[in-house]
């Protein structure tokens, strides 16, 4: 009976919590995904300067196929660095709220 209750036990509470420093090379990963960011956001910027630079291309020649695209793309680079920017605490918020289930 004493293995039945603490197995019970462990299903509602395993104990177990993200800590850091638990593992080697957790440095060198963080930078690694800042990395990515990085280039990320700078292929966003990237982005963001076609989209406009078409979207003004096809209003000023009347391409109004190209126009639309640019909108599009300057939407979705807008979208892209919104989502990169806010990556961290999307993150942190779903995280909190999820250890916040018992």
């Amino acid at each position: 009976m004493h293995l039945l209750e603490t197995l019970q036990y462990l299903a509602y509470d395993p104990g177990i919590t993200p800590s850091g420093g638990g593992l080697p090379g957790l440095a060198v990963l963080r930078n690694v995904v800042n990395s990515i960011n990085l280039f990320a956001i700078v292929a966003v910027v990237g982005a963001l300067a076609v989209s406009l630079g078409v979207w003004a291309w096809g209003h000023h020649t009347g391409g109004h196929q190209a126009e639309a695209n640019g909108k599009k793309g300057a939407v979705v680079a807008a979208g892209a660095a919104l989502g990169l920017g806010a990556a961290n605490g999307v993150v942190a918020f779903f995280s909190a709220l999820g250890s916040q289930v018992h």
